[in-house]
């Protein structure tokens, strides 16, 4: 059973839009965390030029260690909502990233079914068993391919929540000092 010219030139149109799909979303993702990165140092040359004045106005000692204090402390807040838009933008572009493939698979894989399913109806008479192999073989793949795809979105699911975790209680341990 061959394909056809026309059945050939689909398949290999299918899998360019779907190659051109994939590099797109990575492209978006890439794009976000290049924005994330120049927002970031904008802020860092705007905040460094606020303390350079702040620090060129210092009068004595006493003052400058209360500067000083008054800097460091939205320091660990700010690591933590950075890693938070890094880990977003990460997490996000993850998942639609494995939408994308997870859509190709299933697309390979129902054709391939249909593939063996039409081996089945045009094999030869005497082949049934080789046949009934080849289908519990193909199920066999299915399941798992799908105990894999589980496994793969709860360890993603586990991940996100222990960042999550983290980055709350790194939010709240400058909090912490700055009680203390």
């Amino acid at each position: 059973m061959l394909l056809t010219p026309e059945q050939l030139f689909a398949q290999q149109k299918a899998a360019t839009a779907a190659v051109f799909g994939f590099q797109a979303k990575a492209f978006e993702g890439a794009e976000k965390l290049a924005e994330l990165h120049l927002q970031l140092a904008k802020t860092a040359l705007t905040e460094a030029a606020e303390t350079t004045n702040a620090l060129l106005s210092v009068k004595d000692a006493q003052e400058f260690v209360a500067l000083q204090t008054s800097l460091l402390q939205p320091n660990g807040e700010k690591a933590a909502a950075y890693g938070r838009h890094v880990a977003d933008i990460t997490l996000t572009t993850s998942a639609e990233l494995g939408k994308l493939v997870e859509a190709q698979m299933g697309d390979a894989k129902a054709k391939f079914d249909n593939l063996v399913e039409n081996l089945a109806k045009n094999a030869p008479a005497g082949t049934e068993n080789v046949v009934a192999l080849a289908k519990s073989g193909l199920a066999a793949a299915n399941n798992a391919f799908e105990s894999a795809q589980k496994a793969a979105k709860q360890v993603a699911e586990v991940a996100e929540s222990n960042f999550q975790t983290l980055t709350a209680q790194a939010t709240k341990a400058p909090r912490g000092k700055k009680s203390a």
